[in-house]
């Protein structure tokens, strides 16, 4: 498929085992997008001192090359941040430090942040509200009468399947929704629901879309110009980023937001510091403490469904958190864009990937997820001699 055939985001031949990376490096020279510039007070990371790459990792209780991981799920980029400061950093294929990436689900860490500065402003008056308060939706839908705590949650209890390796999956209808005639904010408005609201966690990307609609219902604002004021800025974003949009310009909140992979550890570190950033409380430190924990009974590790399999990990405020019970909290996207932090070394680490063989099957061997975060923990750790007791 050539440049000139690709006019939106459904248009792009992901999940076909096509490779990616000559697209996630430019999608804004490609498809309709809605630009952030760098924070007019930019802030380069410090350098810390620097970190190795360790030669093996285990996963499933076999030792496994580092290299070999990172060849083959097409590692773009990889920012370690330890203590503050830039600790490693490596870029490979299309990747670069001033190169933008698509994000895919990471998106999602960074729409929750948003949500908890609305509610912290009171845009959104409480997570108890329904959706439905702020947002168009049909009556009787999905989100009629949910709390917005639910569909931080993923518990929206709306129909969906996101199975990736199905083209007549809702995950692919969402994609769709992005082109010409389709619209993301109809796509939530529409949604049906199959379970009751607070009960089960199923991995929904429609969740994550619904809460990009309710920050621009609550503040009036786009999810492009709030994020540009209270991220962009106060974070000292040193390079320009952007949304993928759908046909009538709306932001693709569950998937499009593209930035480098020194800006997208800035979240992570946001999150390590317990929302402040420079003694400034950016987000209030209970959202954020909420935010990295699995704090029900159904949003447990095992609990959480991915296409009606459980998954290992638990969910937080679209947060994924791993079952080790250490404190680490990860943000994940398709094709293995990941921030992972770990809390008890002080690091984050951010992958930006373009794995050709992802979402062509459901199944771990071929999107390895797990071995990613098994491979991010082993990283995170390396090189500290001695770790608080967890």
């Amino acid at each position: 498929m050539t440049t000139q055939q690709i006019a939106s985001f459904a248009d792009l031949p992901l999940f076909l085992g096509e490779p990616m990376e000559d697209y996630f490096c430019r999608l804004n020279e490609i498809i309709p997008t809605s630009a952030m510039a760098p924070s007019t007070e930019p802030q380069v990371w410090a350098e810390g001192e620097p970190l190795s790459l360790p030669a093996s990792y285990t996963f499933q209780g076999v030792e496994k090359a580092t290299e070999d991981l990172l060849n083959e799920t097409g590692t773009a980029a990889i920012v370690v941040i330890r203590d503050g400061k830039l600790a490693y950093e490596r870029y490979s294929l299309t990747g670069g430090p001033s190169i933008p990436w698509l994000s895919m689900s990471v998106a999602k860490s960074f729409v929750s942040a948003l949500v908890g500065i609305a509610l912290d402003e009171g845009h959104i008056k409480s997570l108890d509200d329904p959706i439905s308060d702020y947002i168009p939706v049909d009556t009787g839908s999905a989100y009629d009468g949910v709390k917005i705590i639910d569909v931080l949650q993923m518990s929206s209890g709306a129909r969906w399947n996101e199975d990736y390796s199905d083209q007549d999956s809702d995950a692919a209808r969402m994609a769709h929704a992005m082109s010409a005639g389709g619209s993301l904010d109809r796509l939530v408005a529409t949604a049906v629901r199959e379970f009751t609201p607070g009960t089960i966690c199923r991995y929904n990307s429609a969740d994550t879309q619904a809460l990009g609609s309710l920050l621009v219902y609550a503040t009036g604002r786009s999810l492009t110009e709030y994020m540009q004021e209270k991220l962009v800025e106060p974070l000292g974003f040193t390079h320009g980023s952007y949304w993928l949009t759908d046909a009538t310009g709306r932001e693709a909140a569950f998937a499009g937001l593209n930035m480098t992979g020194r800006d997208f550890a800035r979240l992570g570190q946001l999150y390590l510091n317990q929302g402040k950033w420079n003694n400034h409380q950016i987000i209030s430190e209970p959202y954020v403490a909420d935010s990295i924990v699995a704090n029900r009974s159904h949003t447990q590790p095992g609990k959480p469904l991915l296409s009606g399999n459980p998954s290992e990990l638990g969910y937080g405020y679209q947060w994924w958190i791993p079952e080790q019970q250490d404190g680490s909290f990860t943000a994940l996207g398709v094709y293995n864009q990941m921030i992972y932090v770990q809390p008890k070394t002080q690091t984050v680490v951010v992958k930006l990937s373009a794995n050709t063989k992802y979402g062509t099957s459901m199944d771990e061997a071929v999107n390895r997820d797990m071995e990613n975060i098994a491979f991010l923990e082993r990283f995170a750790s390396y090189g500290v001699s001695s770790l608080p007791q967890s």
